[in-house]
């Protein structure tokens, strides 16, 4: 994975946080997954007024991949967040995906047989951290545990 990429996925997963249904926590987040094939799908976090109830954006870009038949072709994910501004959303520093969002991540990463590489930036600004799914989440359990796969 190159420069070009990276800042494809982090431009994408910043337009789609845009649209961030977050009213109760006011932190938008935006997802974008590099499908096998170069094109892209975005999410965004939807927050219910029944926590239990939202969605991260993550899950919500993994769950449109798969609608679109696509869960197994997810090779790389953007993933930004920041606070909800008058001025849209703010705040520099990285965010990482949450533990229910590495585990369905791990879903397709199992699916695909590969590893993914997660790129994790803030609202606004260039930096950025890159990890693999696996080092997120070690010893993960997925599809190949029950058989699957």
């Amino acid at each position: 994975m190159n420069d070009e990429t990276r800042n494809r996925l982090i431009a994408a997963a910043r337009e789609a946080a845009k649209q961030a249904h977050a009213p109760y926590s006011k932190f938008g987040v935006g997802a974008a997954l590099l499908l096998t094939d170069g094109s892209l799908v975005t999410g965004t976090n939807f927050e219910n007024s029944s926590y239990g109830l939202s969605l991260c954006a993550e899950t919500v870009a993994c769950a449109t991949a798969n609608a679109r038949g696509r869960l197994a072709d997810i090779i790389a994910v953007g993933v930004i967040g920041g606070m909800i501004g008058a001025n849209g959303l703010r705040g520099a520093a990285p965010i990482r995906p949450c533990g229910r969002c590495r585990q369905v991540l791990n879903e397709a990463a199992q699916m695909g047989k590969r590893d993914l590489v997660i790129w994790c930036a803030g609202a606004e600004g260039d930096a950025f951290e890159e990890h693999l799914l696996s080092d997120l989440l070690p010893h993960a359990f997925g599809p190949a545990n029950l058989g699957i796969g």
